[in-house]
């Protein structure tokens, strides 16, 4: 079956006045190029568009037979500026030989177009660039967007608030902060894994042959079982050396990494593989002998039950995330967007441990498999967060490998090691405030110390909780914003993909029971993840130290990952008298709801039953100088020679609670004297109280 011409896109990416980025997937080559208007609005439903005068220049990455990634960078002539706090609209142009097409003639354009990517009478997708000198930003949030989450898609509400305000731009947001796991390639479900496997194959051609990496996939019964729905969980634990727990359907080839991005973002993929979302029924999947057994025939009666019954609630999750897309879509093109990777998008537990990462990395294939993914990360999401953090020896030894996907050549060492070592994935973005994002995947640092254990009778040492970013980390990261031209005394947005400041309840259950079964060896999936900076406190200090050194007058912190939504607030106090206040509004997730099954009504029902006891009431916690971050209880002093000290307050949503676990979409508006929170979910709004901001008084 031939696939669509447009595979994904187009989507807004880095967008300034003085340049703008989109960002296209295509099946084959076309010359590209873009035009850009200025809308002049005449009535209600009529609007005049006046041609901008501006340079395109397109670089495309082929990184397959069927699929070349194209940055398309439009900048004004004569070092001049693009107009801002106006409205704005594009169209690209294809050229093959010498016919011009553009996105009208791919059934992108109109409202009378079930694919449409423009917003009521508009003719193009739209867009406005914020006047930085406003201080002001408009923006959605949010994280974790899994293909069979349960739940309507809270992605889909960014487009119905663009949908709703789409001329209105004190009220159309103006820049859209994906915070990680916008794939899940770890945990993919059984209806969608024959089509990324296939999806894969074709848009790559040859691709690499995993074989040569790890000659024991010729052997039974892997050489059958990597190509059936779940049959990856064994490869990926024992030769790959990864702990996800839901590997089965893991994404292992570039192609397949490529594959799930083009299903998140496009609903133009599931077309060529589908009859408008239908999908085969586990029958066809039994008879055509695309399912992988672990028990013989005559003993698989429970195991198959087991399957039939996953499968079949998969497709129908599934489903209502394709119903999605087209929203989704139309989204993307529409607003500038902003993306970094957390642990899923390239394998669950990435990096969690120095034993971890040793582990991985001595296996050919794990190491392999990490670089694939850290490949389509940098192609689909990376690159149009700031081209030019990408200097031409990596785009190099990018284009050396890809070009023909040898797995045994010099390209293929050179293509993993830097994508191993490379340390350029943090940058800013350009809002006012300005917003850094932070690379919590691979700047970590690692304590070699060990960590006492206690599980009932077992006692053991385990390897101590990461610090999420190391000394060179934030160094680069100082750096990075230097660079950006942000200024000390400047409010800034700090945006990390996992909390910093988390829900201490769930913390803790996590802390004294998860987080022993996972390392001692047990399989133990869990609601939540435990990585929130506060289980090193070196790491959290440092973190702390750190935003104290860059001195922002106002500092908000934008997370994701934990699968709810939560707003904090604290104030910090240093030795050298020295204060920090910082709020943190955390979003997650999209579509990925964990409160089901038993342990996650437990810990719902948990939640609920002490959140009245939290709500309004502060938590004052000090650092000692062994970093150990302890909480006050009654009138207990804090001592003399504290690190640092604070008092945290969790702050309540309109409703009464302080967490909220159903999918979402944070939505944040700025100002210099005000911060406006609030959660979009499917016809509902949850807002916060208006946080009002007091001036900071500059250091002397």
């Amino acid at each position: 079956m031939d696939i669509p011409t447009i595979l994904s896109g187009p989507i807004l990416r880095r967008v300034e006045p003085s340049h703008i980025y989109i960002w296209i997937a295509l099946r084959k080559r076309y010359r590209l190029g873009a035009k850009l208007y200025q809308i002049e609005k005449i009535d209600d439903t009529n609007f005049a568009y006046h041609e901008i005068d501006c340079d395109t220049e397109t670089t495309t990455f082929r990184a397959g037979k069927q699929l070349y990634i194209s940055l398309i960078k439009l900048t004004p002539p004569y070092q001049a500026q693009f107009p801002v706090n106006t409205l704005l609209a594009y169209n690209l142009l294809f050229q093959k030989n010498s016919d011009i097409y553009d996105l009208q003639d791919f059934g992108l354009l109109g409202k009378e177009q079930p694919n449409s990517i423009t917003y009521g009478d508009l003719d193009f997708p739209s867009f406005f660039i914020r006047d930085l000198t406003q201080q002001k930003t408009n923006l959605l949030y949010g994280s974790c967007r899994k293909l069979h989450g349960k739940g309507e898609d809270a992605l889909s509400q960014g487009d119905e608030t663009i949908k709703m305000n789409f001329l209105d731009l004190e009220k159309r947001p103006d820049a859209l902060f994906l915070l990680g796991d916008q794939i899940y390639a770890d945990d993919v479900p059984d209806p969608v894994f024959h089509i990324m496997t296939e999806a894969g194959k074709k848009l790559i051609g040859r691709g690499e042959n995993l074989t040569e990496i790890e000659p024991r996939l010729e052997n039974k019964p892997f050489k059958k079982s990597i190509n059936q729905t779940r049959g990856r969980q064994f490869i990926m634990e024992h030769f790959c050396k990864f702990t996800s727990a839901n590997a089965r359907n893991h994404a292992m080839t570039f192609g397949e990494y490529a594959a799930l991005y083009l299903l998140a973002w496009s609903p133009e993929l599931w077309g060529a593989y589908t009859d408008d979302g239908d999908f085969p029924s586990f029958k066809d999947q039994t008879r055509k002998n695309q399912l992988y057994y672990i028990y013989k025939k005559g003993k698989r009666k429970k195991e198959k039950k087991v399957y039939e019954k996953e499968y079949n609630e998969q497709v129908e999750d599934v489903k209502e995330t394709y119903q999605t897309l087209t929203k989704v879509r139309r989204l993307l093109a529409n607003i500038p967007t902003y993306m970094i990777f957390d642990d899923h998008d390239i394998t669950d537990d990435w990096n969690i441990s120095h034993n971890w990462k040793n582990s991985v990395y001595s296996s050919k294939l794990g190491r392999h498999v990490v670089a694939n993914g850290l490949m389509a990360y940098w192609l689909f999401q990376g690159w149009g967060n700031d081209p030019d953090r990408f200097d031409p020896v990596f785009l190099r030894k990018m284009w050396g490998y890809s070009k023909t996907y040898d797995t045994r050549s010099h390209s293929h060492e050179a293509w993993e090691e830097i994508l191993w070592k490379f340390n350029q994935w943090n940058f800013v973005a350009p809002t006012s405030p300005a917003s850094i994002f932070l690379d919590t995947r691979t700047q970590r640092k690692y304590d070699h110390t060990p960590l006492p254990v206690s599980l009932g009778r077992t006692i053991e040492e385990k390897d101590r909780p990461p610090q999420l970013i190391g000394e060179r980390g934030w160094r680069n990261l100082t750096d990075c914003l230097d660079g950006s031209g942000w200024k000390s005394g400047e409010p800034l947005l700090v945006i990390s993909p996992a909390p910093v400041y988390g829900i201490g309840l769930i913390e803790s259950f996590l802390n004294q029971y998860m987080y022993p079964l996972k390392t001692i060896g047990v399989p133990s999936t869990t609601a939540f993840d435990f990585e929130s900076w506060k289980y090193n406190g070196e790491g959290f200090s440092e973190l702390l130290h750190q935003i104290k050194e860059w001195n922002p007058s106002h500092c908000f912190i934008l997370s994701g990952d934990v699968h709810y939504a939560s707003a904090v607030s604290t104030n910090i106090e240093f030795p050298d008298g020295e204060g920090l206040c910082i709020y943190q509004f955390t979003s997650s997730p999209m579509n990925n709801m964990s409160f089901s099954g038993i342990q996650g009504g437990l810990m719902k029902a948990i939640v609920t039953i002490n959140a009245a006891k939290r709500r309004n009431k502060e938590i004052n916690r000090y650092c000692d100088a062994t970093y150990d971050i302890i909480k006050q209880k009654g009138n207990t002093p804090c001592p003399t020679n504290f690190t640092w000290k604070e008092k945290i307050r969790y702050l309540s949503m309109d409703q009464g609670p302080i967490i909220e676990t159903g999918n979402n979409l944070g939505h944040l508006v700025l100002t210099s004297t005000q911060a406006n929170n609030a959660l979009l979910q499917n016809n509902n709004t949850i807002t916060y109280k208006p946080i009002t901001l007091s001036l900071k008084i500059p250091r002397a």
